[in-house]
């Protein structure tokens, strides 16, 4: 019979503070979205105001409390000076003596101008792009609706997805137009911009965009009519059956192809109807005489502070406990931003340190890197890690990168070292560009050519990273020469 009773239990308890798990939460947010929550707090919390509007109201020599500043702009060694103080989420003792353990949250995944002038988000369809040149003609009432109809009847390739008798059809009762009607007005539209737009068919339109050229251009005639028959041909590389029956030299059939080849397939993707989305870099990465500078962007944060005006009129009567808790929550919030921005700037210097020879060389220079090996760098937990380098972007002068894609596994070679596997897919890259057309390279070949520089590969290996770079496999890349 089971009778009740005490024990007692010696245990630990991971507990999160309210500050910490607002610092965590800071840290893992993009910029954009950060700038969202900072504008929020500036807005609900009248304890905090920006430095940059109260700077010009202020006369006084009034003492000011700890605030967030991004980082001059002046140029700072990837070494951390002597005095510069380490902030961690781990050891820092404003968080009493709180812990930050477990699996991270976050899934893993393989100039300084102060002013940041963004174009429009709005994208234009293709629709809207032939509407309005439809307008700008100088076309009757009544062309203009068979028009508009054919218009609507353009896919986002630039193509006329319904028959002719169809789109006649769509325009009773208020217009009665026949076939030919609407063929003519189909002819005005092919003659807009995107060329080739309004086409039935692949042949027609590139038929429509070859006949823009000038007539004198050396292979136009033989490319009309490569277009309008012998683009099978084309596809399957028999160019020797094509040229007798063209009957032309090889000079005419070599420049007709080019022409052929230049051609836009899909017209209405050259008009971008999907807004542009815009990367704001959390650090910028500069080459000075010293090494490597990284340095915060200066114009990705706000700059906030606490309202001395409001602070000092707070008593410690039970009415100002509203605004007591609003100041704790506005030095709190200068806090975790502090934090976000030393350890942003301490992970991104120890990714700049070790993929110092990728900045200075390019992709085939990648060094393999972990999370493991950075948290074991700047002594923090790997969760912290993932964290900072989700949604993050570095500015250099190779482009601009996010965080994550300096990390990648580790593949041994030959001579006991590791290689990225960054730098091997730059490799098959390269390969793939020096190949000669009419011999491509297979991927047994490829994985034999890299054994003997010492990265050892297997085929599939070779096979999934050609894949992931979007390269055809050696069969759809050989190109025969016309003779």
């Amino acid at each position: 019979m089971l009778k009740p009773a005490l024990q007692l239990r010696l245990g630990q308890q991971l507990t999160m503070t309210p500050q910490l798990q607002q610092a965590i939460r800071l840290l893992q947010l993009p910029v954009l979205e950060l700038q969202a929550q900072i504008r929020e707090a500036l807005e609900t919390n009248v304890m905090l105001e920006s430095e940059d509007e109260a700077g010009a109201l202020e006369t006084g020599d009034a003492s000011l409390e700890p605030q967030y500043e991004a980082p001059a702009s002046n140029t700072e060694s990837t070494e951390t000076p002597e005095r510069e103080q380490e902030v961690d989420l781990i050891d820092d003792p404003d968080w009493n003596d709180s812990q930050m353990a477990g699996p991270s949250e976050a899934p893993w995944s393989g100039d300084g101008d102060d002013s940041q002038d963004f174009s429009s988000a709005r994208g234009e369809t293709l629709q809207e792009h032939l509407t309005w040149q439809l307008e700008m003609s100088r076309l009757n009432e009544r062309d203009m609706r068979i028009g508009a109809a054919i218009v609507d009847a353009i896919n986002d390739d630039g193509y006329v997805i319904e028959p002719l008798d169809e789109i006649a059809r769509n325009l009773q009762p208020e217009i009665v137009a026949s076939v030919e009607e609407v063929e003519r007005v189909l002819r005005h539209v092919q003659q807009m911009d995107p060329a080739g737009v309004g086409a039935r068919s692949v042949s027609e339109c590139i038929e429509l965009q070859l006949r823009q050229l000038d007539p004198d251009t050396p292979g136009r005639d033989t490319a009309m009519l490569i277009a309008a028959n012998y683009l099978d041909e084309v596809a399957d590389q028999q160019y020797s059956l094509l040229r007798r029956q063209l009957r032309v030299s090889e000079e005419e059939m070599e420049h007709a192809l080019v022409l052929v080849r230049a051609c836009q397939p899909r017209p209405g993707s050259s008009v971008h109807s999907v807004p542009a989305e815009y990367i704001v870099p959390d650090v910028f990465v500069r080459r000075t005489e010293r090494g490597w500078s990284v340095e915060i962007n200066p114009a990705s944060l706000p700059r906030i502070r606490v309202n001395q005006s409001y602070a000092g009129l707070i008593g410690r009567s039970a009415d100002h406990a509203m605004l007591r808790t609003q100041l704790q929550e506005a030095r709190w919030l200068i806090r975790s931003l502090e934090i976000r921005n030393d350890t942003l700037l301490k992970v991104a210097r120890c990714i700049v340190q070790r993929q110092s020879a990728f900045l200075e060389n390019g992709d085939e220079y990648m060094q393999p890197m972990i999370l493991k090996d950075v948290a074991e760098a700047v002594q923090m937990h790997e969760s912290t890690i993932s964290r900072v380098t989700t949604n993050k972007y570095m500015h250099t002068h190779r482009g601009v990168f996010e965080f994550r894609y300096f990390f990648s596994s580790h593949v041994a070679a030959s001579d006991g070292t590791e290689m990225s596997s960054t730098a091997i897919r730059a490799k098959i890259k390269k390969l793939v560009a020096q190949e000669e057309p009419d011999k491509p390279l297979s991927d047994s070949r490829i994985a034999d050519i890299l054994s003997q520089e010492g990265v050892q590969v297997a085929r599939r290996t070779v096979a999934k990273y050609r894949e992931a770079l979007g390269i055809p496999p050696s069969s759809e890349r050989k190109r025969v020469p016309v003779r």
